[in-house]
């Protein structure tokens, strides 16, 4: 039999970063703030290169920064309970994602694992992979994008226990700054069992492998 659907309550929650902005920039506006930004660089934005420069990046920046149009907890309301009484490890690993730091603007890439114990439900995978999308697509410090998804899923499921864990190359250090290419940031968020447990968090970390064996590249 199928599993059978079910649709949770909206959770009241403050905004995952804070109040929205007081003013949105227009498009016009954004792209009057990117030709300023040429012209401080040094360059001429009216010259046949950069003509179009401005348009493209406000266009690259509704990509970038489109996890503030999506809110997470709505992403995961869809659960499925009948599940035959599964109550081991789930595991998604390896989620590659494209994030921005908030000091620099620089790109941070990287891949995500996340698992979560069940208790009385569980969601699709794909939602999985969206949820480290929509933290991933805003202004982020890794750090607290460790925190928000693995918070979210907690509250959401409401399981027995959740670990994240970030693997990533920061552009802020290996293209400036210190220079430092290769280079690869670990953070971890364990709830309930995986922060109780010490079997439970040697699995989890077991199946997505050390720490730092993950390939980024050199970014």
């Amino acid at each position: 039999m199928p599993s059978k659907p079910v649709t949770l309550r909206p959770i009241t929650r403050k905004p995952a970063n804070g109040p929205a902005p007081r003013h949105r920039p227009t498009r016009s506006e954004t792209e009057a703030a990117v030709r300023v930004l040429i012209e401080w660089a040094g360059d001429d934005p009216d010259r046949e290169g950069l003509k179009g420069t401005p348009g493209r990046v406000a266009r690259s920046y509704e990509e970038f920064f489109r996890g503030y149009d999506t809110d997470p907890v709505e992403l995961l309301q869809r659960t499925f309970e009948e599940i035959e009484g599964y109550d081991e490890m789930v595991v998604l690993k390896d989620i590659r994602f494209e994030s921005h730091c908030e000091h620099h603007m620089a790109p941070i890439i990287g891949k995500a694992h996340l698992a979560y114990l069940p208790k009385h439900r569980v969601v699709g995978i794909s939602k999985l992979a969206r949820l480290v999308e929509v933290f991933g697509r805003r202004l982020q410090i890794q750090e607290k994008m460790t925190v928000q998804i693995a918070n979210t899923l907690n509250e959401v499921l409401q399981p027995k226990g959740v670990g994240v864990v970030i693997e990533a190359a920061h552009q802020c250090m290996t293209t400036r700054g210190v220079h430092k290419p290769g280079v690869a940031m670990v953070t971890s968020h364990m709830l309930g069992a995986f922060r109780d447990d010490p079997s439970t968090r040697r699995e989890f970390l077991a199946f997505v492998g050390v720490p730092g064996t993950v390939p980024l590249g050199n970014v």
